[in-house]
């Protein structure tokens, strides 16, 4: 009989685009500020910069 595999479940909405950009000095440390008062992750920032972006387009 096989054994289920132990680890990490499956989400409900994964993750599997990648998208690279390329920024500049400036950008790259407001980035990291807005990691660290967020506590945070550069990828939520991202998404959040997004969904912030495509909302400010709906209004």
């Amino acid at each position: 009989m096989a054994h289920k595999k132990m680890g990490r479940p499956p989400s409900d909405n994964p993750l599997k685009d990648r998208i690279f950009v390329l920024v500049g000095d400036e950008t790259k440390r407001k980035l990291e500020i807005c990691k660290e008062k967020l506590k945070t992750t550069t990828s939520d920032v991202v998404r959040k910069g997004i969904d912030k972006m495509y909302d400010d387009l709906e209004k």
